[in-house]
């Protein structure tokens, strides 16, 4: 016998099996769904009765019944009944057979993992096959029953996501009459599942946007049937989102515009104007821990920023914003600046003394040093100084601890990794503004911390809205307008761990030092910038070979192109970088300006931000809050319209005398039309468009009217 494993060493390899399990479970997850659908076609091979329930075969399926070595309750691979199989195939007359012989089966769900809890019901309803619906139905088939297996789970390895009970499947599958069957023989439509997700929440998620907006409404006709207090579209799944919530983390932007459509009301039209009222439950911060605006915001995907466009989104943050934001962001902005102000004049005039204990080291050219605690403060100016310190010490800890609630409530990752919320800033913003001024020499962190200081303003400022005052070249200007001011300076960008910031760092080169080493005279700086240049500084080479000319000049070539495809490179990488910034700075922009608000909001009293909107409760609206929204249409549609009438008139009587165009025992002549070219052809086709359009609408009797952008919406009456 071996001797058994330390407890260290085996829980070290507990973890790297269970680490191996985790990878080769990604990796075999499609090879193992192969491997699983080719044994169950292998046992349907070669079991009878499965192979009758799948060939509809009802002759040897009442015979196979009959025989008393035949087990009616054998399973597949897959842990699935001769049922499943049946309802797989369509085969009514099987599943008929079957469900006689043995009725307990329409209960029996598939045991594997991958289609755990999947009955035939699940099958049938997802073939739309509605006969064998409503055989199982008659047969007591459970409405209720739950399909948990991993093939139906809401996962990106998965193509579908249908919930977990039968009628959110007939619902996602957009068969009306399959849901109103089984609501008539008891499906709840307020039916959760692992993930909390109603009927409602999983429409949402559906990628066929049409039938999730009339399914929704279908199921809304049947919400108000019950006792239950709450309407079914404020249900909220696990994480806390409901159906509206959802609709706009997950940027479905025709289901938001769908649901705002069911939340306005119009108080009148005068000719191209129309007022409108939003009702803003679910969507203003004011009020809600979870809104819609701070999940727009903290949403990883980019369509839910779409939803920032769309009214009465855009409207609210916009009147937020002039109303109240700008204002406490300038303020604010003024007020942080005097306090880096302040942090810098602390830094300037920080207590020193002549250095006195240069004697021994000629290389040393240390002039000042770091007074005494007792020697800091002694003077009134000390005491100013004092003030000033003390005025950094709090600022700091005050910024500490505002930003520690929303580190808890946004969580770490999103606080730290999103670029909307400021990203690596928060980062920044405390070690920044408190870096030690001893890892430099006094002479060196003189400049270096006052550009720091003004490197971090800018940053500061461009993070909370400054983008459009300060855009990412601004930085770059800044290190230019700096330079003249400090003697012999170039600026070197370098990528500084630290902060994980591009910053801008001076570096100084003194004049008059008569020893090498720190200090070394400008030619030789020039001509060590372009070593750096050629990154060949300090290269090995052996200096006492004597290499030829042409070694000298070979490797002078290759270390310049080098450098130069190098340098390429980084331009490209850089040029890609500029490409998408430049198309999603405004996008962002509105982001952060959102962001802005909603931190503002949130972080001000009452009393110094009210409420936005209009108060229902004041004229008979109930207790909710709405936004007046003015908008103006284009008069232009209503001559469209006409147009459009014209030419139907036109076309009608053209059918009436097509049968004239042939004689009664001769075909219909042909009409020979011009060659037109494919602009021409799709400017024709896209007026037919509009035209069938405008005719459909007027012929359903459409209401078209408080549209909020360009597309329009058609409810019929």
């Amino acid at each position: 016998m071996g001797l058994p494993l330390p407890k260290e060493k085996g829980l070290i390899l507990c973890l790297w099996r269970k680490l191996c399990r985790w990878f080769q479970r990604q990796e075999s997850w499609a090879q193992s769904q192969d491997e699983q659908n080719l044994l169950q076609q292998k046992r349907i091979w070669e079991s009878p009765l499965l192979l009758a329930a799948k060939e509809n075969d009802v002759q040897a399926l009442t015979k196979l019944l009959k025989s008393e070595a035949c087990d009616v309750h054998q399973k597949g691979a897959l842990g699935e009944t001769a049922l499943h199989i049946a309802a797989l195939y369509d085969n009514l007359e099987a599943a008929l057979v079957l469900m006689e012989a043995a009725p307990e089966l329409v209960k029996e769900p598939v045991t594997c993992e991958l289609c755990e809890g999947q009955t035939a019901l699940h099958i049938a309803i997802m073939n739309q096959n509605m006969n064998l619906v409503k055989a199982l139905l008659t047969h007591g088939a459970s409405v209720s029953a739950r399909v948990t297996g991993l093939k139906f789970r809401l996962s990106p390895q998965n193509l579908i996501y249908f919930g977990e009970h039968p009628l959110s499947f007939a619902a996602c599958m957009g068969s009306e009459e399959m849901v109103r069957l089984l609501i008539d023989h008891g499906a709840d439509i307020r039916a959760q599942d692992s993930l909390g997700n109603t009927v409602l929440h999983i429409l949402v998620l559906q990628p066929n946007k049409t039938f999730a907006c009339q399914m929704y409404n279908l199921l809304l006709s049947y919400d108000g049937r019950g006792d239950h207090l709450q309407s079914l579209e404020l249900v909220p799944n696990h994480e806390g989102l409901t159906p509206f919530k959802l609709a706009g983390v997950e940027g479905n932007t025709v289901m938001f515009q769908h649901l705002m459509q069911k939340r306005k009301h119009i108080q009148w039209v005068l000719g191209p104007l129309t007022s409108t009222l939003y009702d803003l439950t679910e969507i203003d911060s004011s009020g809600d821990e979870q809104s819609l605006l701070e999940l727009l915001v903290t949403s990883k995907k980019r369509e839910a920023r779409q939803i920032l466009d769309q009214t009465p989104v855009k409207e609210l943050v916009s009147l937020k914003w002039r109303r109240y934001g700008r204002r406490y962001f300038w303020g604010l902005a003024a007020g942080y600046l005097l306090y880096i102000i302040c942090f810098t004049v602390c830094c300037v005039y920080r207590p020193l003394k002549p250095w006195t204990n240069n004697q021994t080291d000629p290389r040393d050219n240390t002039l000042l040093q770091q007074k005494l605690l007792q020697e800091a403060y002694v003077t009134p100016r000390d005491h100013l100084r004092l003030v000033g310190e003390l005025v950094s010490i709090f600022g700091a800890v005050i910024i500490l601890l505002i930003e520690i609630p929303d580190i808890f409530r946004v969580g770490v990752i999103r606080f730290f990794g999103q670029t909307i919320l400021g990203g690596p800033f928060h980062v920044l913003l405390s070690p920044g503004s408190s870096r030690s001024p001893s890892l430099l020499p006094p002479q060196h962190h003189l400049c270096l911390h006052g550009a720091g200081d003004h490197g971090d303003a800018a940053l500061q400022h461009r993070r909370r809205g400054g983008t459009h005052v300060l855009r990412p070249g601004a930085g770059l200007v800044q290190c230019h307008v700096l330079r003249p001011r400090i003697p012999h300076a170039g600026s070197l960008h370098r990528h500084d761990p630290e902060d994980d910031f591009w910053r801008s760092d001076a570096i100084l080169l003194a004049d008059g030092c008569g020893h090498p080493g720190l200090c070394l005279s400008y030619p030789m700086a020039l001509f060590s910038t372009f070593e750096l240049f050629l990154t060949i500084i300090d290269g090995p080479a052996n200096y006492d070979v004597d290499l030829p000319f042409m070694y000298s000049v070979t490797y002078a070539a290759f270390a310049i192109i080098a450098a130069l495809l190098m340098l390429n490179l980084l331009i490209a990488m850089m040029g890609d970088t500029h490409w998408r910034v430049a198309h999603e700075r405004d996008e962002l922009w509105r982001a952060q300006v959102v962001a802005t608000t909603v931190m503002l909001e949130r972080k001000l009293p009452r009393c110094l931000w009210p409420r936005s909107g209009i108060c229902g409760y004041k004229f008979g609206l109930g207790d909710r809050w709405f936004l007046r929204v003015e908008d103006r249409q284009d008069i232009n549609r209503q001559r469209v319209q006409r147009y459009a009438q014209a030419f139907y008139n036109s076309d009608s009587d053209e059918d009436m005398e097509k049968p004239r165009l042939g004689g009664p025992f001769k075909p219909p002549q042909s009409l020979h039309l011009p060659s037109v070219s494919r602009s021409t052809s799709r400017s024709s086709t896209n007026w037919e468009r509009l035209r069938q359009g405008t005719m459909k609408s007027e012929l359903m009797g459409v209401v078209n009217r408080a549209l909020e952008d360009g597309d329009s919406w058609e409810y019929q009456i």
